[in-house]
């Protein structure tokens, strides 16, 4: 039997003795006197090397336990967690969390997701590819990547190549009698790479991230692509103070939509701590553009059947014809609010902002450029500048200077400026250049204006 389908089989144990384990801790709570309780427990394992400069230097074994109770007496909460899967362990965290429930005041909020609103469909999400490579194989592979990125001329030294291969099982049950298990393997790439020397240094990266090692770029491809990267740097200048047009690179274009789901996601509106506060139904974005959520995704870095409450996940959009559609919602956040839950606990699964323009057409990274015309392309942006209550977004960053469509110069030293409220009215054009690596699928984000501040 290979290593591949022996780990297959001894994930549905581990899961199944994961979910006996989860439905055996409930009635216990139950007989200790909870109204309702909950359990999420997982068991996380991975190989993770890094290589520098031909030479090892980790190796890295993980085996990850994790085990959350939380117990409801009425509307009074009580939350313990173990990494210890031992009984003794387990029953420590059970009275834990019974004894700070009947100490802890009660939340009207409080309390499991609707009993109604439980999973009940599981389909297969092609999320569970386990990576038979030893650690030897991995050691190989960091060092081919490595060296295809050094064999470059002008690159001078590296910061090294990773190779990760990760496998993870979680269950969540609670006292509805819901039991949802999922299995999920992530692995990635990425290399680090330096150019010139002196204060003329210049450091830049690529990775990859996938569910199934079969998808990955080939080593060569990715070492080519992090020693570009890096020596498109060189030379870097910075610019006088202007306001112009800025294109945000795919990569960071998720970073923008990443600041929407922050000002829209239920803790930040109840806490009125939002620069979106009462924006549903309201116009943010162009009237062309359009983010869905698609939580079923074959291999989606976010897919999943339910949330973190147990609540069936569904398709839907966020953002449609421009106007926000909806808030993104937990069951605790959604009473707060006064609302029903989005199936949210836990965060979005797996948004796609769909390509289009003010002009409807639909352009790949090159057609972004020329759309772009003169202006500013961010790769990178440092510093947490960002504020979710005003809206107001400064940050340092680097890229390139872009003249009638063509990179003209690398820049740095710079900082971009605007309101996220202006900004996502702003958006002229989303590519079709999209980067799978995350859960939130966008291509390249090209924005009116924003303040650039340099020289």
């Amino acid at each position: 039997m290979s290593e591949v389908a022996i780990s297959q089989d001894r994930s549905l144990y581990e899961l199944d003795r994961l979910a006996e384990l989860a439905e055996d801790v409930i009635r216990r709570a139950r007989a200790a006197g909870a109204s309702q309780a909950e359990v999420a427990a997982s068991i996380d394992t991975g190989l993770s090397v890094n290589v520098r400069l031909g030479e090892v230097e980790t190796v890295e074994h993980t085996r990850d336990r994790g085990f959350g109770l939380t117990v409801y007496f009425g509307q009074r909460k009580g939350s313990a967690s173990t990494a210890d899967l031992h009984p003794d362990s387990i029953q420590a965290t059970l009275e834990q969390a019974c004894a700070i429930a009947r100490y802890t005041e009660a939340d009207p909020a409080a309390g499991l997701a609707d009993a109604a609103r439980m999973a009940t469909a599981f389909p297969d999400l092609d999320l569970w590819h386990p990576w038979a490579i030893d650690t030897a194989q991995a050691i190989a592979l960091g060092v081919a990547i490595e060296d295809a990125g050094r064999a470059h001329a002008g690159i001078s030294n590296s910061d090294g190549a990773s190779v990760q291969a990760g496998e993870g099982l979680s269950v969540y049950a609670n006292s509805h009698g819901f039991v949802g298990r999922e299995r999920g393997t992530r692995h990635a790439l990425s290399l680090a790479l330096i150019a010139g020397e002196g204060d003329g240094m210049q450091r830049d990266y690529w990775y990859d991230s996938v569910r199934a090692a079969g998808d990955f770029i080939s080593a060569q491809a990715l070492g080519d692509k992090a020693a570009e990267r890096t020596l498109a740097r060189m030379g870097a200048r910075s610019l006088s103070t202007r306001q112009c047009p800025v294109l945000f690179a795919p990569e960071l274009a998720r970073g923008l939509v990443g600041h929407l789901l922050g000002a829209v996601s239920g803790g930040a509106l109840y806490r009125q701590a939002s620069f979106l506060l009462d924006h549903a139904g309201k116009r943010i974005m162009p009237a062309w553009l359009n983010i869905d959520e698609r939580p079923h995704l074959p291999r989606g870095q976010g897919s999943g059947n339910f949330d973190a409450e147990g609540v069936a996940t569904v398709d839907g959009a966020l953002v449609e014809g421009g106007v926000l559609a909806r808030y993104v919602l937990g069951s605790y956040s959604a009473r707060k609010l006064g609302l029903p839950s989005t199936g949210n606990a836990g965060g979005v699964h797996n948004l796609i902002v769909e390509p289009g323009s003010v002009d409807g057409e639909r352009s790949d990274f090159d057609g972004m450029l020329q759309r772009l015309g003169n202006g500013l392309l961010v790769t990178e942006v440092m510093g947490q500048g960002v504020s979710t209550v005003t809206g107001d977004y400064s940050r340092g960053a680097a890229g390139f200077w872009v003249e009638n469509g063509a990179i003209a110069y690398p820049v740095e030293g710079i900082t971009i400026a605007a309101n996220l409220r202006d900004m996502f009215a702003g958006i002229v054009a989303v590519g079709a250049d999209v980067d799978p690596r995350s859960h939130i699928l966008t291509g390249s984000i090209l924005l009116e204006r924003m303040t650039v501040a340099g020289e």
